[in-house]
């Protein structure tokens, strides 16, 4: 048995994004039989707002302990932190610093505790990698740092931090964080490659899974469709994620409004986000009666809601579409979905759905290739050859045992 700290803000009961698989991960290790200790905060994604039952605690710290049957065990230490309503770049940093400094108070008593062996952090935020190095530093714990978005370069790409000398402070640290980290991972070929050519060593290749067991393909999808209010006969477009404002998401309304001559044709934007409420308006000015919002579908009934889809959108802004592997894509393949998705050539997201043949992909920030690839994707018997090699591919490569016990090994080792 290994004693591991985790530190990163994303965690259970987060049912989207990062802290999807920062939960999973540290209960899949607590249950074969690890001591586990998680810094974390209270769970605010993709809502920005702290949940319930949490609200009442959000100003302190607090404590969650489960004992499992394999002598492992899962500590959970929230943090309170700032939760902007309205993210932007600025917000986003005193998120991140807030956190950080919460983390830390919780750290300064471990430091005179038992040692752990292990210590992984997780980027987003990078500057977690520092209470990392920190704690390995003063205990020579083996650090493992995670990253699942290249948080600076997207930040920098997208216009959110423009200085030059921010943006080399910023580096600076990343590169200090990387110099003293014992194993760096990431989650796609891209990342891997831009990280090495900064960390100047070897990386990791740690994706992120799907649950094959809990996500598969339903056959007669039609009663499925009229059990959440649509026609047996419905030709359903899913977005379900985040919903920002940097997402790209109005293109989902243009092509509502280009394709209306489809009568079949409707749209789901399915989740919840800061850009959620202009985009309903924005719908309503158009005057779209094609498209529907939903909220964030329960883990329960979440299996049966994606089976409806006919296409599942996978949108990304051009600048980001190499930086980030969306976590939504592996869900999408574990259930045989036909995703479409907005990619540059040259991303490593690109290269390995052309490979497998198991998506649409289309021109990042072009309406007339979304539109199109829409189209493509009504054409529902040429299209089963890519379900099927969804599936597939999640299965040989995206389950989650196969992942986690090769993570293990090498954490362990």
């Amino acid at each position: 048995m290994k004693k591991l700290l985790f530190i990163g803000y994303n965690f259970s009961p987060e049912l989207t994004g990062i802290g999807k698989y920062s939960g999973e991960m540290m209960q899949w290790l607590a249950e074969k039989g690890h001591d586990c200790t998680v810094l974390t905060s209270y769970p605010y994604y993709p809502y920005w707002k702290i949940q319930e039952p949490y609200r009442k605690n959000r100003f302190w710290f607090k404590k969650e302990v489960t004992n499992f049957e394999s002598k492992g065990k899962l500590t959970v230490i929230r943090c309170p932190m700032y939760v902007p309503n309205k993210p932007s770049g600025p917000k986003r940093m005193i998120l991140d610093t807030t956190f950080s400094v919460s983390a830390f108070l919780v750290i300064i008593p471990l430091l005179f505790c038992k040692s752990f062996n292990k210590i992984i952090t997780v980027a987003p935020s990078f500057q977690f990698g520092l209470l990392g190095v920190l704690y390995k530093k003063i205990k020579g714990a083996k650090h493992i740092h995670h990253v699942q978005d290249m948080q600076i370069e997207a930040a920098q790409d997208l216009g959110m931090i423009k200085s030059p000398k921010l943006l080399k402070a910023l580096y600076g640290v990343e590169k200090y964080i990387y110099k003293n980290t014992d194993i760096i991972s990431s989650i796609s070929d891209g990342m891997i490659e831009r990280i090495e050519r900064k960390a100047d060593k070897p990386i990791s290749f740690f994706p992120n899974w799907t649950e094959t067991k809990n996500f598969y393909p339903i056959k007669d999808t039609s009663k499925l469709k009229e059990k959440f209010g649509f026609k047996s006969t419905d030709y359903i477009v899913l977005y379900s994620g985040g919903i920002g404002e940097k997402q790209g998401l109005d293109a989902i309304l243009t092509s509502a409004k280009n394709l209306a001559t489809h009568q079949r044709l409707q749209f789901i934007i399915c989740g919840t986000g800061p850009y959620k409420e202009v985009l309903k308006e924005k719908a309503k000015n158009m005057n779209l009666h094609n498209v529907h919002f939903m909220p964030l579908q329960p883990k329960e009934c979440f299996n049966n809601f994606l089976n409806i889809a006919d296409i599942h959108l996978v949108i990304q802004k051009e600048k980001a579409s190499d930086l980030v592997m969306p976590s939504k894509l592996t869900t999408i393949l574990s259930v045989g979905g036909l995703a479409l998705i907005t990619a540059n050539h040259n991303s490593s997201l690109y290269r390995v759905v052309s490979k497998h043949n198991m998506g649409i992909l289309v021109e990042p920030e072009n309406q007339e290739a979304l539109d199109t690839g829409i189209l493509i994707g009504l054409g529902e018997l040429d299209n089963q050859d890519m379900k099927i090699a969804a599936r597939a591919y999640a299965e040989q490569y995206l389950a989650i045992d196969t992942i986690m016990d090769n993570f293990n090994q090498k954490i362990t080792a």
